[in-house]
């Protein structure tokens, strides 16, 4: 039980990698809470957790995010584990097609958001010498040809720069801050790309490694880099996607 004792808040926590990470936390030994918008869907997601509890939030909005850091300490007194992993992906179109709306939502919900709950956190995560592990996406690596969905590919390239200046400005406290930059997952999110066969071939054989990957591969590197295995690693930037970022 790697976190055996250990509280941790799994943002977007209701579906795809952020409920395939919050199971792997709590069979790992973590009391866990899970937040995402959807209500229903969070309540059901909730029930398939063991030792978890759910909290419904907007992560756009700053006293939601308040809301829940509040109702885990007030439950469990402490925090030792954030794993920011809510995300939403837009329509793809090119850049002079985007409305400015479009891309201030994106932006919000994927770099803003995470700084809303990182920054809601750190006091406590000071108090722990907790631990913040950041889901981005190879797509904040490099560009690929086509993909043409810019603001989430700032957005998450954004994000891998912002876990090595957090690791730097709290590595006093021995909060450690990591990355994981995930390929393409099976999930809700690019279901809407996988509707053919000729579709999954495509997106198979563009992962060197063959195929796809599935939530709970994300999820067992989060386990590591919350546990103690990585008690001397901190501000690292981890790709899990088949290969598909170093073609």
């Amino acid at each position: 039980m790697k976190l055996s004792g250990k509280v941790a808040l799994v943002t977007g926590g209701s579906r795809g990698i952020g409920l395939a990470t919050a199971k792997i936390l709590s069979e790992n030994g973590a009391t866990v809470a899970i937040t995402a918008k959807n209500k229903e869907r969070l309540e059901k997601a909730v029930l398939e957790i063991p030792n978890a509890i759910a909290i419904a939030a907007d992560i756009r909005k700053t006293n939601d995010v308040k809301n829940v850091i509040n109702k885990i300490i007030e439950k469990f007194g402490k925090l030792d584990i954030l794993v920011n992993n809510a995300g939403i992906f837009p329509e793809i179109k090119k850049l002079h097609e985007i409305d400015e709306e479009e891309w201030n939502k994106v932006l919000d919900v994927n770099l803003t958001g995470q700084f809303r709950y990182t920054k809601e956190a750190i006091p406590h995560l000071q108090k722990t010498s907790g631990s913040i592990i950041n889901i981005s996406s190879d797509a904040g690596i490099k560009a690929y040809q086509g993909f043409n969905a810019d603001a989430y590919s700032a957005s998450k390239a954004a994000l891998i720069l912002l876990t090595k200046c957090w690791a730097l400005e709290y590595s006093k406290n021995k909060i450690r801050v990591n990355c994981i930059c995930p390929g393409v997952v099976d999930t809700d999110m690019t279901k809407p790309f996988l509707k053919t066969e000729k579709d999954k071939e495509f997106m198979d054989n563009e992962h060197p490694i063959g195929r796809i990957g599935q939530p709970d591969e994300v999820g067992k590197a989060v386990l590591y880099f919350a546990s103690d295995d990585a008690s001397w690693t901190t501000g690292a930037i981890l790709t899990v996607d088949g290969g598909e970022s170093i073609k």
